[in-house]
């Protein structure tokens, strides 16, 4: 049987008009496609170029230099980590109200590793790496203190190593009592006393108006003394006698004396004319004066050493606590207006001005106590510390706005 023949359809031939119609179609769709492909590429072009622009400021504030020291730098990036490391264990709250405070400790921290690092490799102390990871390890802290606590060894390896073998068992040493007081005539009258048959430790601690430097200081060397003031009287007075009255201009005293004249009072405010001095003599003798026609405003920007003296005493609008003294408050809430105050003692406050009384009770070379010989080598690496600080090229760049930065870096991956 022969095969059915399989029926074909001629090919159509597309007509001029047809072909030119589909030339037209494929012109617009390559314009089309042409444009598409533009387009997308100019979005990607603008979405990469803005990624990596963020990525390259981003990148750049990290590396930023934020501290120098004599010339090696601290980026971003490591002062991020130490303060990170630092405030591990506070929470987000803490953090954002401390940060600032706590970001200038560790910038300090920071320079003083370093320079005890610069300072110790002169004088060819060192700790090696090892040594520092070990006690990273021991003592459980972050990576990001190693130069820290590589300062530290490296403290202690200092005053082993070099300055604790320059001090010397026996040195020329004296034992003194000592007093600070408000004024000259307090002075006049101590010695009168003393020279009476009184004790002199037991009427120095009713007069003392510095109580980290009074009565027995002990047997020191010179150069572990309060001050040079003291160690000159406590070497070159005579034993057993009272030096001359030692005026001291820096020195600190515990208290201080207002005068107060109170010019207005309404409700819970008053406006005030006010003098803080440094001693009753001070204090009487400037009521004195002013009682006499002298000028307040004159007087109190002479003699004040209170921070309205710039003002001439005047203090406008107070209310209770904003001096911080409950006692100048009770005098200046009840004072009759007008009228100016007795001197008023403050214990609250501090002044500064007064004179020293030196007792030498003996002196000689002996062994130095074991305490002594360590506050020795503290003060003699403390010395030398500061020294390197003086002698070194010191640059920070930790702007308010980047100590903010570097901070909100934290709480961010908090």
């Amino acid at each position: 049987m022969a095969k059915k023949q399989k029926k074909t359809t001629p090919e159509r031939i597309p007509t001029k008009h047809q072909l030119s119609k589909w030339q037209r179609q494929m012109k617009i769709r390559r314009i089309v496609i042409i444009a598409a492909v533009v387009f997308l590429v100019g979005i990607s072009s603008w979405v990469g170029y803005g990624y990596y622009s963020d990525y390259r400021d981003r990148t750049a504030a990290w590396r930023e230099v934020m501290i120098e020291v004599n010339g090696v730098p601290f980026t971003m990036e490591y002062f991020v980590n130490v303060l990170d490391a630092f405030t591990q264990g506070m929470n987000s709250t803490t953090v954002s109200q401390w940060g600032s405070y706590l970001a200038n400790i560790i910038a300090d921290n920071i320079i003083d590793a370093e320079l005890l690092k610069q300072g110790a490799q002169n004088l060819n102390i060192t700790v090696t790496d090892a040594e520092v990871t070990a006690n990273l390890t021991a003592s459980g802290y972050d990576e990001a203190f190693r130069d820290l606590v590589r300062a530290d060894m490296l403290q202690d390896k200092l005053k082993q190593l070099y300055f604790g073998p320059q001090v010397p068992d026996i040195m020329e040493q004296a034992d003194a009592q000592v007093v600070f007081v408000e004024s000259e005539e307090v002075t006049t009258d101590l010695i009168s006393q003393v020279e009476a048959g009184g004790n002199f430790t037991a009427l120095a601690a009713q007069v003392s108006c510095n109580s980290s430097v009074e009565g027995d200081l002990g047997w020191l060397p010179e150069e572990l003394m309060p001050n040079s003031l003291i160690a000159g009287a406590a070497f070159n007075s005579t034993l057993g006698e009272i030096s001359q009255p030692i005026y001291d201009a820096t020195a600190v005293k515990e208290l201080g004396y207002w005068l107060i004249e109170v010019t207005y009072r309404q409700d819970d405010q008053v406006n005030a004319l006010a003098m803080l001095l440094g001693s009753k003599a001070e204090a009487d003798r400037i009521r004195t004066q002013l009682a006499a026609g002298g000028n307040f405003s004159t007087l109190a920007g002479n003699y004040s050493q209170h921070i309205s003296k710039s003002a001439g005493g005047r203090l406008d609008g107070l209310e209770r606590g904003i001096i911080g003294s409950t006692v100048f408050d009770q005098v200046a809430f009840n004072l009759t207006l007008n009228t100016l105050s007795e001197p008023v003692k403050d214990t609250s406050i501090a002044t500064t001005g007064g004179y020293w009384l030196v007792m030498p009770v003996d002196r000689g070379e002996r062994q130095l106590d074991e305490t002594v010989r360590g506050d020795l080598i503290d003060k003699r690496f403390n010395d030398r510390r500061a020294e390197w600080t003086a002698e070194s090229t010191i640059k920070t760049y930790l702007e308010a706005n980047k100590i903010t930065w570097a901070v909100n870096q934290i709480l961010q991956g908090r």
